[in-house]
């Protein structure tokens, strides 16, 4: 099975975009963050007369989160557990049906949280520690899951162009990366880390300042799998060649495939 994430950065926007790459890639199961719409403005129906179902979880003008699958979805839940009184769209998460059993899989945009030292710095902090929680919960499930998105975290300095560029940015901040890092010391498998080991490997490029064309990225966009899931990984990779294309997001599609 090929699964696959991509912040496309505006569903609509970027659609002609999208369903190029989904005819060309043809991946089975895709997590998209930043659709920017609200649920009954998704474009449902281009996506499905491409053979996939839609699980949506939206939000007028900003954040938002789908999963498309050419299998049925099941088990659909919208929202991370433990947010009641948060209203952004962040968190979609479903089984699908493989050819040799289930996996669980779940499309996450996480805070961006700049400005440091605000409520938005805050705010990303508090909603990692909910993803911790989620992410240890499907972990006691022992079945093969996938955690898929824009986490908005720089792991580490090969992680980005430039670390002194980023050294004031929520994304690089040590708090932000223990977060992320807590995570996998649950047992999550970081896909692409565990199958290229390349440093300077990006998935984000921004619109400004020539930064595609420089190659000056960051990779913030991750597939995490649980321990089931990993014994059955046979490739990772991040599809940059999506980054020239015309009107593109300021994000790439990373794919991995799983053997079930």
């Amino acid at each position: 099975m090929k699964i696959a994430t991509w912040n496309v950065n505006s569903v609509k926007a970027r659609i002609d975009t999208v369903t190029q790459w989904l005819k060309d890639a043809a991946p089975d199961v895709v997590c998209l963050q930043e659709i920017k719409c609200m649920d009954d403005a998704f474009p449902r129906g281009v996506f499905e007369d491409l053979g996939y179902n839609c699980a949506v979880h939206g939000q007028k003008t900003y954040n938002g989160v789908a999963i498309l699958s050419k299998r049925p979805l099941e088990d659909i839940t919208c929202g991370l557990p433990g947010g009641e009184d948060d209203i952004h769209a962040r968190y979609i998460e479903a089984v699908v049906s493989g050819d040799k059993g289930v996996i669980r899989i779940a499309s996450v945009y996480a805070p961006n949280g700049n400005p440091l030292g605000s409520e938005k710095f805050i705010y990303k902090l508090g909603w990692m520690e909910r993803l911790h929680a989620r992410a240890a919960e499907i972990l006691t499930y022992e079945e093969p899951a996938a955690l898929m998105g824009d986490f908005n975290v720089i792991p580490t300095d090969d992680d980005c162009h430039d670390p002194a560029v980023w050294r004031n940015d929520a994304l690089f901040q040590p708090q932000s990366q223990a977060a992320l890092r807590t995570i996998e010391h649950l047992g999550w498998q970081d896909a692409f880390r565990a199958c290229d080991a390349t440093p300077h490997r990006y998935t984000f490029w921004d619109y400004q300042a020539g930064a595609w064309q420089k190659d000056h990225g960051i990779r913030i966009d991750f597939v995490l799998l649980t321990p089931q899931a990993t014994d059955r990984l046979k490739t990772c990779s991040i599809d940059k060649r999506v980054r020239a294309w015309d009107k593109p997001s300021d994000h790439v599609p990373v794919i991995a495939e799983i053997d079930v």
